[in-house]
């Protein structure tokens, strides 16, 4: 029995000796479904995603710029709202002008300043923003200019929140989001990426944006991110946010929180195929991965393009499911990474 199989069985154990609905929780799947710009594909800009515990706890990652905004009726319920890293197509500069408006290579997108899709949809949903401080800080006053009330700390661990709030942390910060009901939370947890942290100049006041212009600068927001989610069903999810190859994908990640499922951005500013087949078969071991982030149109038709840098990374891994973002396709997994359901 590997570390994550007896992993499970210990907690499972745990869960049943103290309460009959806990194992309830624990018998059910997690729900990934990505919001990209055109429906049933994997286009350049798709980053969004919904996960869904058993318990109904509701998390945003990554905005960024595939959704139409808070009135994007595939949202639904968001509780929690994540983000890795300032970035525009991450934080959400843009946003969809219609959804599945332009090309998949190009999607059709119009300005989402001064506030981003994602502090845009956290004022919306109520929801708590958790992120790295620095960046979070910049979030709360953004969700302060959509209200026009002050964005205050999160004081309760219960969703939904009766207004948006505050759930930041620094690198290895842990919070725990659950509803009412259940007996046990979600746990999320910052983990380091390699990367840059700047944020869009579009989304400065103006008077900062000016200062920086004349010398092509722009604002870092702390620490580039990703996170580890553990889920009321076992499933540790390891969400890459964009990076190259680090160390404590190995230390952190693998060996510490024991990833079973990945979600692994392939930006080729930051990783190329081989490298990423690393991580993947080296480094973080998980049991399925989800690719996302592609920077290029990676299906037509909801089918791999051959000349993709997907199609070269899932070349290079063997033995393991790679699974792609396919928009408003949900993918169910249970407490090991497995796919149940919504699978290829």
């Amino acid at each position: 029995m590997n570390d994550r199989s007896l992993r499970r069985v210990l907690v499972s154990l745990a869960c049943i000796a103290s309460s009959a609905a806990c194992s309830v929780a624990w018998s059910q799947n997690v729900k990934i479904t990505p919001l990209g710009s055109h429906t049933g594909e994997l286009c350049a800009q798709d980053r969004a995603m919904i996960l869904e515990d058993p318990s109904g706890v509701r998390i945003l990652y990554d905005a960024g710029q595939s959704v139409l905004g808070a009135t994007d009726p595939r949202l639904g319920a968001v509780h929690v709202v994540l983000l890795s890293h300032a970035h525009g197509d991450h934080m959400g500069d843009r946003k969809m002008s219609a959804q599945n408006a332009g090309t998949c290579d190009k999607p059709d997108t119009v300005s989402a300043a001064p506030n981003s899709t994602t502090a845009e949809i956290a004022a919306a949903k109520n929801a708590a923003t958790m992120m790295v401080a620095d960046m979070g800080a910049f979030i709360g006053k953004k969700i302060e200019n959509v209200r026009g009330k002050p964005t205050t700390q999160c004081t309760d661990t219960v969703v939904p929140y009766a207004a948006p709030c505050l759930a930041n942390a620094h690198l290895g910060g842990k919070r725990v989001f659950k509803t009412a009901s259940a007996p046990r939370g979600v746990e999320v947890t910052i983990v380091p990426a390699s990367h840059a942290n700047n944020v869009a100049r579009s989304l400065l006041s103006e008077a900062e944006r000016k200062n920086l212009e004349g010398d092509e600068l722009s604002l870092p927001l702390g620490p580039p991110t990703g996170y580890v989610v553990k889920f009321t069903n076992g499933l540790v999810l390891y969400l890459s946010g964009d990076t190259g190859i680090h160390a404590d994908m190995r230390t952190i990640v693998h060996d510490f929180h024991k990833a079973s499922l990945m979600v692994l951005n392939m930006g080729p500013s930051a990783i190329a195929p081989d490298a990423a087949a690393y991580v993947i078969n080296d480094l973080v071991q998980p049991a399925t991965v989800i690719l996302s982030h592609p920077n290029e149109a990676v299906t037509a038709d909801g089918k791999l393009v051959p000349t993709s840098r997907a199609k070269a990374l899932i070349d290079l891994v063997k033995g393991k499911p790679m699974l792609l973002s396919l928009s408003g396709k949900t993918l169910e997994f249970d407490g090991a990474g497995k796919c149940i359901a919504g699978c290829p």
